[in-house]
């Protein structure tokens, strides 16, 4: 079981909490989607107040999270680019996780 936590998502390095926080900050978003409808509909804003705080903070900790894993990893600015772009679009940062923060953490377990 180790060996499986190991190879899909350690959460000792900066990579790993990059990682956790793109799926927590993408989670978010999507919850803001659906406290949206509450808001302007049916005049209930204490849910997207909540979502949208959290939501703010956890997108300020996913930015940082990539600027210090970039600092470790040296990326170029292709990966950059798609590693922000990501927290701008909904699904962005799963897709993030996906096509690049995995592999560069399979790449570490490799190494």
């Amino acid at each position: 079981m180790r060996n499986f936590a190991q190879k899909n998502m350690n959460f000792s390095s900066n990579l790993g909490v990059l990682r956790l926080l793109a799926l927590i900050e993408g989670i978010s978003y999507l919850a803001l989607g659906l406290t949206m409808p509450l808001k302007y509909y049916y005049e209930m804003p204490m849910p997207n107040k909540i979502v949208g705080m959290a939501h703010g903070f956890l997108f300020i900790a996913y930015c940082i999270m990539v600027f210090l894993v970039n600092q470790d990893k040296k990326w170029n600015l292709k990966i950059n680019f798609y590693a922000y772009l990501a927290s701008l679009i909904p699904f962005g940062t799963f897709v993030a996780d996906a096509k690049i923060f995995k592999k560069e953490q399979e790449k570490e377990v490799t190494a």
